[in-house]
This record gives C-alpha cells, structure tokens and sequence, in this order.
C-alpha cells in the first residue's frame, strides 16, 4: 500500500513539475496551452498547418508549445534552417525516428546506423544505377497503365483518380524495387496494395498513439499481412540490387528473418507512401486548369519519340513546365516535419541576430510547409495553383525568390533539406514524369463532375509528407488511339 501511494505522489509531483514549466528571458515564447500535460496536443494532431500558422501569427517565427507532455519548439523562418539542419552535436534526427520505428513498424534494429544504410542506398540511386531503375519502373509503369485499358477496350472506365495513381505507381515501385517471383507464390501486387492501404490509412494515428481499440486491432491485422506478404521481398534475382544489398546489410548487422521482414515494410513506405499521393494531386491540378494540361501537353509532345509501340518520352530531353507544374504541387501538398532531439542546452542563432535557448530533453521542430511553402510574404496567392510559377519569363526554372528583401536558401522543402533530404528523389521525380506522360499519352480522360473542385486535404496527415485527400476525385478514361495521342 505504502509503494502504491508513494508512485502516487510522485506521479504527481512529476505531473505538477511537467505543467508549471516557466519560460526564461532568452528563450522563445512558451504556450503551454489550457489542458495540463496535454497542451496543444489535440489541434496539433488535427490540423498542425492551421494550428502553428495561428501560433506564428501569435508569437512570431519561433516559439515553444506543450504537446502531451513534451515542449515542442517551432521554428518557421526558412532563413534560420541552417540552425538546426547543421548541428548534428546538439541535435538528433535518429532518436525520433527510431521511436516511430517502433510504433509504426513494431521495428528495432540491432546496430542501426542511418548514416549507413543511407550511403547504402546513394550506391543505387545515382549514376548507372539509377538509369537501370529508371528504365525499370518505365516498363513497369507502361505495362500496368496499359493493362488498365487494353487497345481493343473502346468502352469508358470509370475510377478514383486517387486510387488509380497511388494504385499504379505502388504496384509498379514494388515490381521495380522489391522484385517479384514468376512462380504462383508469389503474391499478388494488388493484394500488398491493398493491405499496404489499410496500414496507410492509420498510420499517422499509430504514430501520435491515438489508436482506439478498433483501429488497433485492424492496424495489427494489415501489418501482419504485410509481414506475410513481404516475407521473401529482396531475396529473389528479380528484386533490386539496393534491396538486396540492404537485406545483407541487416542480416550482418545481427538482425534476424523477421526484423528483415519489418524492415522491409518500413522500406516499403518509405520509398512508395508518397509518390501516388503526388501523381495524384499533380493530375488532379491538371484535369481543374486546362491551361496547365495545354501547356504540359504541348511540352510533352515537343519531347516525345515516336516508336513502332507508340510515343515515348524522352528522358534525355528538358521538361521545364512539367518541372515547374510538380514543383508547384509538392508546394501546395508536401508537408513533412523536420524533428530534431536537443541532447544538449543549446543556444540557437537566429539569421537575424536573434538568440534562443533550447533546453535538453526539447524537440526542435521545422515545418516548411508553413513557411516558405505557403508564405504569403515569399508567394503571391500562395493557396493557388499556378503551374508556372517556378518558371522564368523565357522559360527557364526560376530558382531565385526573397523574404523581406533577403535571398532565399530554403523557398520549398518538399525532398527536405541537408542531412534530411530524400536520396531517392531523382528516382521519385522521374517515375511521376513518366506515370503522368503515359496517362496523358496513352488514355482519353476527364471529370466526371467537373464542378465538384478538388477534394479537401485530410489535416492529419500534415507532418508525415505527401498529405492524402479526403475522399477523391472521380475520373472516366478509356484508351487512346495512336492518331489522337497528344
């Protein structure tokens, strides 16, 4: 009974400590919200875009927040990002990630070291290598496009736009990266998707630990299945050499079959959870403003080659409004934080000249898609799609843009940036290249309620990339015939 009321009293002792945190001279503005210990952890967690907006607009480009007991501090000027994306003293990408690790993946890595498998994966994603890849994942993408609308089909399809890109380019990225068997067991790319979009669907609840019992039971359920399922990924001749590689790497790093095979699910997401979701949102702004589809459309045909299997596009040739269209899109929907761990009191150095304190035991947080990406000081109108604007007046990418009369260095953050930044990106950006030229080539499609607009962004997935729309947007296509291609 007496070490039941001591943990008591300490619990509360260790409660009251939490709550009555007082902010000191030189460090940022502390909201520690209304709720005890919980803070602001309920409208972060719903819609963290609408909500550190309100708090920049409060308190200005950095500050701290109470969220569920940890103090959060936010900084939203992209000038000051240098702060914190270069101090790997101080500061700590691997505690974070690997705490999602285990609450997404249920995954602990005996030795883990991502500077490592990152190097891994440069080997595969640069160079020759990368080409092989390329030229994989466009085979890949034009037989499963194809297949969707057989040349003899002249009847009219109808689907989610946003299933058919996640869909699609999914399916294609595993068959490129993850290989698959010719014999009958091997599972059905259709089958990993479909449980890979359950899993998907809560995975920013298992993240923030906000599963009810329900959810936990299905999320339980459909990341077994992909355990099952991704059981022999990487290990036939038909899988990549990164992944190959990668699964030796864990297997000398001491981890055994079923780490690899959580392993491989972390994979998984990570190199195909935010491709379809990109493709879609990029077409989605396509199909609603004619005048972007005219000029991709143009653009796409200026660099087509003409083969006996039809128009190809040809990688060696620029693309610049193509460019300039994805890079709009990922503006107005990539959103990922940027999570650091403070080991240590540190004194943060603002670009300005200000100066901050960050305690030990904090967690520094940069969210691009505030500030640059919807930064109405940086961008004119930025809540709208503009397809060139990433471009020049002749033409060219524009790459120059100011904030209060500085330069520049971060103006969009969709691959991250320095030691965070995305090393698959050239492989991700050329396989939307090719997946939107071969729908645009290869099917007739449009709304089929043109007035309805674009679906709403589902809040919760700011944080975590590519956000995900609520519902979707609903297309007809059927095939298109070689004469009316482009």
């Amino acid at each position: 009974m007496i070490w039941t009321v001591l943990l008591l009293v300490n619990g509360i002792l260790f409660f009251l400590l939490l709550s009555n945190r007082s902010r000191s001279k030189r460090e940022p503005p502390l909201d520690k919200g209304v709720i005890p210990w919980l803070g602001h952890a309920l409208e972060f967690g719903k819609d963290a875009a609408k909500f550190l907006t309100r708090m920049k607009k409060k308190h200005g480009d950095i500050f701290t927040v109470r969220v569920a007991g940890r103090y959060v501090t936010v900084l939203l000027d992209p000038n000051s990002y240098d702060a914190v994306l270069q101090d790997s003293g101080s500061l700590d990408f691997s505690r974070y990630a690997q705490v999602l690790m285990e609450r997404i993946f249920k995954l602990h890595l005996p030795n883990h070291n991502p500077a490592v498998e990152k190097a891994i994966m440069k080997q595969y994603f640069q160079g020759k290598s990368l080409s092989s890849l390329n030229s994989s994942m466009r085979r890949n993408l034009q037989a499963l496009v194809t297949s969707e609308t057989l040349p003899n089909q002249k009847d009219w399809k109808s689907s989610g736009l946003f299933n058919l890109c996640y869909s699609l380019l999914f399916r294609a990225g595993y068959l490129t990266l993850f290989g698959a068997e010719t014999n009958n067991n091997s599972p059905d790319t259709r089958q990993i998707y479909k449980e890979y979009r359950t899993f998907d669907g809560l995975l920013t609840k298992m993240a923030r630990t906000t599963l009810n019992s329900g959810e936990k039971q299905v999320a339980g359920e459909a990341r077994e299945s992909l355990w099952e399922l991704l059981s022999a990924a990487g290990l036939g001749e038909s899988a990549s050499t990164w992944i190959r590689h990668y699964r030796q790497h864990l297997q000398q790093g001491g981890a055994d079959q079923d780490t690899q095979t959580r392993a491989m699910l972390l994979q998984l997401w990570a190199t195909q959870g935010n491709v379809g979701p990109a493709a879609f949102w990029l077409l989605a702004f396509l199909l609603t403003t004619p005048q972007a589809m005219k000029a991709v459309r143009r653009e796409f045909n200026r660099v087509s080659l003409n083969t006996a299997k039809g128009p190809t596009l040809d990688s060696c040739q620029p693309t610049p409004v193509f460019d300039s269209a994805l890079e709009e899109t990922l503006r107005l929907t990539a959103a990922p934080f940027i999570t650091r761990e403070v080991l240590q009191n540190k004194t943060l150095c603002m670009a300005d000249g200000r100066e901050y304190d960050l305690r030990q035991g904090d967690r520094v947080c940069l969210f691009p898609f505030v500030s640059p990406q919807m930064d109405p000081d940086i961008y004119q109108e930025p809540e709208k799609f503009k397809y060139d604007r990433f471009l020049n007046a002749d033409g060219t990418p524009k790459k120059v843009f100011y904030k209060g009369g500085e330069r520049l260095k971060y103006y969009t953050m969709p691959w991250g940036a320095g030691g965070n930044s995305c090393v698959g990106k050239p492989f991700a950006i050329e396989a939307i290249r090719q997946f939107v030229y071969l729908v645009i080539t290869h099917l007739d499609l449009e709304l089929c309620e043109p007035e309805s607009g674009l679906p709403a962004v589902k809040t919760s997935c700011y944080g975590f990339g590519m956000v995900q729309p609520e519902g979707d947007i609903f297309i007809r296509f059927s095939h298109r015939s070689c004469d009316g291609m482009l």
